[in-house]
C-alpha cells in the first residue's frame, strides 16, 4: 500500500522574510516552488525541515 500523499502547509499567509523562509508555513521559496513536483517522500522531508524552522522560531519559554 502506497504512504498518503502529504498536504500542503500552506496557510496563505506568504510571506518570506530575509532568508527567503515563508512566514506562514516556513517553507523556504525553493522549497514551496519544488513542492509541486517533489515525490511523497521529499514532501515529508519538506515537511520536517519547515517544523524545525518553526520550532527554531518560537521563543524560548522559562518556567
Amino acid at each position: 500500500m502506497a504512504a498518503e500523499e502529504p498536504k500542503s502547509p500552506c496557510v496563505s499567509i506568504c510571506v518570506l522574510d530575509d532568508n527567503d523562509v515563508c512566514a506562514g508555513c516556513y517553507r523556504s521559496a525553493c522549497e514551496i516552488t519544488d513542492w509541486f513536483m517533489a515525490d511523497a517522500d521529499e514532501k515529508r522531508a519538506i515537511l520536517e525541515r519547515a517544523e524545525k524552522r518553526r520550532e527554531a522560531s518560537m521563543p524560548v519559554r522559562l518556567n
